[in-house]
């Protein structure tokens, strides 16, 4: 797809020119004086093998298979001595971050340049200072600031400095309440957080495992009733909506959260900075600190991250919260995500 999306940019630039054929089924622009450009995608390296190269340009270079340049790209430009220039975001120190310290260290042949999203004059400051205000430290640095980072994964840091809420809070009147719900059956658990909105400190959280559904929801009901939060954020997917169902028949404010690809990732990243920047007060609850310290991200080929717990552990906790905390940061109001 993105091999696609040069190859419109770079045809409507080209046609410009005199005398140029393009083949669109090979995506290959050959000019009257016997010179070609061709767009090529890495998603299949061994395809890309065949004549010589003078210029190579590998865009976001960091995604590709180390392969791709060491094993396929660089002997095709051998015989005629071609260059090449890498292009990318970084994607912790993997073998972009090698060959970017080959200019750094000024190596023969080589040169290394760095600019960040500040340098591109087609980006208003502004948009990125609020950028930088909506998104956690790390991804700003990596995805704006082009900085490589050690890829440890973590999403969440500062996690045991912000467990400073106190374990015996107790219902207040007039407190503005805001509760999330992750529902699990067998292996997963059913969990429930609550944040208090004005103070933003975690008051409750309610964590069982293997119950039925009716019980479950009598759990839900119980801790409704005793905190009497204003909206109670709860994941809509797979058995989620039957439970949101019932309990909205019975006159609980719940709203469903459908999880997806592009819902998840806002979800996560808004909670991680909150405990980043000390935003919220988390109970001391060794579950919750251990899957939050666990829970990882992984950079995805196509740009973006993928926020999951790792094989075999649990990520109950990290969901009822973060369901709480976009309540809080959003109130009332039905958030949709392209």
């Amino acid at each position: 797809r993105m091999a696609g999306n040069v190859w419109r940019e770079l045809k409507r630039d080209c046609l410009t020119l005199p005398d140029v054929d393009v083949d669109e089924s090979d995506l290959r622009l050959t000019f009257d004086g016997g010179g070609a450009i061709a767009i090529r995608s890495t998603h299949a390296p061994d395809r890309l093998r065949g004549e010589g190269l003078d210029f190579a340009v590998l865009d976001e270079a960091a995604f590709m298979a180390e392969g791709v340049w060491s094993n396929v790209v660089r002997p095709m430009l051998l015989e005629r001595r071609g260059s090449a220039m890498f292009l990318s975001t970084p994607y912790g120190l993997n073998w972009f971050w090698d060959v970017y310290q080959l200019g750094i260290q000024r190596r023969r042949g080589w040169r290394s340049f760095h600019f960040t999203s500040y340098d591109n004059p087609l980006i208003a400051r502004e948009e990125l200072e609020a950028l930088r205000q909506e998104t956690p430290d790390r991804v700003f640095r990596e995805e704006y600031l082009a900085e490589f980072i050690a890829d440890s994964g973590q999403v969440f840091r500062g996690v045991r400095e912000a467990a400073t809420a106190a374990v015996d809070a107790q219902p207040r009147p007039g407190a503005r309440l805001i509760a999330g719900i992750d529902w699990g059956r067998s292996s997963d658990a059913t969990v429930i957080a609550m944040i208090d909105a004005e103070t933003r400190q975690m008051v409750a959280l309610d964590r069982f495992v293997g119950i039925g559904w009716e019980l479950q929801r009598g759990r839900v009901r119980a801790l409704v009733e005793r905190w009497h939060p204003v909206v109670v954020w709860a994941e809509e997917n797979s058995v989620g909506s039957v439970n949101i169902e019932a309990l909205q028949a019975d006159g609980l404010p719940i709203r469903p959260f459908k999880t997806t690809a592009s819902s998840k990732a806002p979800l996560i990243e808004g909670l991680a900075l909150a405990i980043e920047r000390g935003d919220l007060a988390l109970l001391p609850d060794d579950t919750l600190i251990s899957e939050l310290l666990a829970y990882r991200m992984e950079r995805l080929a196509g740009g973006g991250y993928r926020y999951s717990a790792p094989s075999g552990l649990h990520d109950d906790t990290v969901m009822a919260l973060a369901l709480a905390w976009h309540g809080v940061r959003y109130g009332g109001a039905t958030v949709t995500f392209a």
